[in-house]
C-alpha cells in the first residue's frame, strides 16, 4: 500500500493526528517535506467534517438536561479566558505538538466556547500548520540543536 495512505490514516486518528503521521511517513521512506505537506493538508481538511460531526453530536445530546448543564458550566467557568485569548489562544492550543491538542480538540473547544466558526477554522488551521512545522523540524532533528 502507498505510504501516503498511512500518513492520511494516521492523521485522521484523534489524539495522534499529524504529530504521529509525519515521523511515521518519514520512517516509511516518504520524503520529509512530502510527509509534512500530506499530513498537514489532511489535518486541515478534517476540520470541516469534525465541526459537522460536533454539530450533529451536540444537537442530539444537548436535548438531555445534564449534558446541557455540563456544557453551560464549562462555558461559564472559562468565558473570561475565551474573551481574553480568543482565537489566538485557540491557535496556540492547537499548535502545541502534544497528543490531544490538535484539530479534534481545537474544534471541540471552539464549539463548546462558541468561538466564531470562520475565525475558529482559520485559527485551528494556523495551529495545525505551526504544529506541523514543529513536528517536521523535530523529525529532522533540528530541534535537538536547541535543547
Amino acid at each position: 500500500m502507498n505510504p501516503l495512505f498511512y500518513i492520511i490514516g494516521i492523521t485522521a486518528l484523534p489524539a495522534i493526528e499529524l504529530r504521529g503521521a509525519i515521523p511515521v511517513g518519514i520512517a516509511l521512506g516518504v520524503p520529509p517535506l512530502t510527509a509534512f505537506i500530506v499530513a498537514t493538508l489532511a489535518n486541515i481538511i478534517l476540520i470541516l467534517p469534525i465541526f459537522y460531526v460536533l454539530d450533529t453530536f451536540f444537537d442530539f445530546f444537548r436535548k438531555y438536561a445534564w449534558v446541557d448543564k455540563i456544557i453551560t458550566q464549562v462555558q461559564n467557568k472559562t468565558q473570561k479566558y475565551v474573551e481574553k485569548y480568543g482565537v489566538i489562544g485557540l491557535l496556540l492550543f492547537v499548535a502545541i505538538p502534544l497528543p490531544g491538542s490538535g484539530a479534534y480538540s481545537g474544534c471541540l473547544a471552539a464549539y463548546i466556547f462558541n468561538v466564531n466558526r470562520k475565525q475558529s477554522h482559520l485559527s485551528i488551521a494556523g495551529g495545525v500548520m505551526v504544529a506541523g512545522i514543529l513536528v517536521y523540524l523535530a523529525s529532522l532533528g533540528f530541534l535537538t540543536l536547541f535543547f
